[in-house]
């Protein structure tokens, strides 16, 4: 366990979970929780024994709402600079290629939003609810919001949400397709461990490589130039022991003792 005052942060195994502590102000991020975001996932970044993060909000009322209006308004100067990873940690983070899941319980609203939208999986409980509202207060979804959803979702169902600033359930965020899936409202944590669960059967290596080939595909113009760029993890992978370990274990009819190397 942690000693952060903002959030907390619990291994179990190689998973890592972060949890947003600010159930009385819905998760509102602020600096200093910002800051604290910043520094679990630095944590969870460098540790090679940390395989798979879940990031999920204390109660059921919500996710995170987002920033901190009240605190942005009071005046208030913070002690500490935003965080170079972004907000939560997550939004502006482009070089962790281990999978992250957001366990959604009720708003993932603005700010909210955008960290669930820069994890690899989103499992939601029925009561949650996801928008990016910023326009209604003047504001824009500047912690990638605007970018990852229409990347994510087809452009249309994106704008749809964005132009209106509108809020979307768990079972239509499922439906445009950036929920992986739905669950009873106080399951969502127990969801996202089993996901975990399934990932952490898998090579890290493998996983990390994965993920690395799929997000750097994904900014590369075409299919033959994404097919052809090899990148690093890859070659990482093909000499790691991982590889030699899956088909031994295969042939011996026994689970593989992965090695992370």
């Amino acid at each position: 366990m942690s000693a952060y005052e903002f959030i907390k942060t619990e291994t179990d195994g190689r998973l890592f979970i972060v949890t947003i502590n600010r159930p009385d102000q819905l998760n509102c991020l602020h600096p200093m929780g910002n800051a604290e975001m910043g520094a679990a996932f630095d944590e969870f970044a460098k540790n090679p024994e940390l395989w798979v993060a879940i990031v999920t909000g204390a109660g059921e009322k919500a996710f995170s709402a987002g920033n901190d209006l009240k605190f942005a308004a009071s005046g208030q100067k913070s002690p500490v600079p935003m965080p170079s990873s972004g907000f939560g940690g997550l939004t502006s983070r482009y070089d962790l290629y281990k999978p992250v899941i957001a366990a959604v319980n009720g708003f993932a609203m603005g700010g909210g939003f955008e960290i669930a939208l820069a994890t690899d999986i989103i499992i939601a409980a029925e009561n949650a609810k996801f928008a990016l509202p910023e326009p209604k207060v003047g504001f824009a979804a500047l912690a990638s919001g605007m970018h990852r959803l229409p990347r994510q979702v087809p452009l249309k169902k994106a704008m749809g949400m964005m132009l209106t600033g509108r809020t979307v359930s768990a079972a239509e965020g499922k439906e445009i397709g950036f929920v992986t899936e739905v669950v009873a409202q106080g399951k969502a944590l127990e969801e996202a461990k089993r996901w975990a669960g399934m990932i952490l059967e898998c090579s890290p290596m493998a996983i990390k490589a994965t993920k690395e080939t799929v997000l750097t595909g994904l900014n590369t113009a075409d299919l033959k130039t994404a097919f052809e760029t090899r990148v690093p993890g890859i070659g990482k992978l093909l000499a790691s022991a991982d590889h030699k370990e899956g088909p031994k274990a295969f042939a011996e009819k026994r689970k593989p003792a992965w090695q992370n190397e």
